[in-house]
């Protein structure tokens, strides 16, 4: 694994976002450290998407905190937060269908000037990603679901981040390329990366992660080992309501 500084925390604290006045979060409290794989769990509408939309400036507090390694990111450009070292990989890919996957991949590392530090970056993405190389001159709208999702996964690694947030990487897959997905989120981790992920499928999330915090109508339920909630289905059951 790449070695990761110890100091690399992102902390949120206390946070509040709403969307015009209906508020979405309730002083939301969260700490992810380097290293680690942590899911955010929770019902449809619980508000998970929107803590990552904040971490990564997409939406702005209403109040609360907001800290990647010890600087305040709440009131930062979301460009700003990706050269801080944060990608955010959304909810429903939102690859660009009308250009190539290479196209795709190049427009990841846009904060990047150096055409030859963008080719090795494509590299690696083609490394990391066999299936996208074998279809690098296709248009991403042609691609499938999965292949869809791990082109999204590769544009958000091209900015080179040490904290990737993913919101559904399993969205409308196959149970066999969402396994697939996942072992890809565990080997980029393997690699240094920290991954906070966002999952619907709760297996999959758990089995990935060492910790998870279960959100609830904005708040955060409950912080437990993955472990231990993916091996006590009542006590998921009762979080989760079934």
């Amino acid at each position: 694994m790449t070695a990761t500084s110890t100091k690399e925390t992102l902390k949120v604290e206390k946070l509040h976002v709403g969307y015009g006045k209906t508020a979405a979060l309730h002083g939301v409290d969260m700490e992810i450290n380097a290293g680690e794989v942590v899911a955010l769990i929770g019902a449809n509408g619980a508000g998970k998407s929107t803590v990552l939309r904040a971490i990564s400036g997409l939406l702005k507090p209403s109040s609360g905190r907001i800290t990647w390694n010890g600087q305040s990111i709440g009131a930062m450009a979301a460009d700003r937060i990706v050269s801080a070292g944060i990608a955010h990989c959304p909810e429903e890919r939102h690859v660009w269908p009308n250009m190539t996957v290479q196209e795709n991949l190049a427009l990841g590392a846009y904060l990047c000037r150096d055409k030859t530090e963008t080719e090795r970056r494509i590299g690696i993405a083609f490394h990391r990603f066999p299936r996208l190389r074998e279809r690098h001159r296709q248009l991403a709208g042609t691609l499938s679901g999965g292949e869809q999702q791990m082109l999204a996964i590769a544009r958000a690694l091209m900015s080179e981040p040490r904290l990737l947030m993913l919101d559904e990487p399993s969205l409308g897959l196959s149970p066999k390329m969402a396994d697939e997905v996942f072992d890809v989120v565990r080997e980029i981790n393997q690699h240094g990366v920290t991954v906070l992920v966002v999952e619907q499928n709760v297996h999959n999330a758990l089995s990935v992660a060492s910790r998870a915090y279960v959100v609830e109508t904005g708040r955060v339920a409950a912080s437990k080992d993955a472990a231990h909630l993916l091996n006590d289905p009542e006590l998921l059951s009762a979080y989760l309501g079934g």
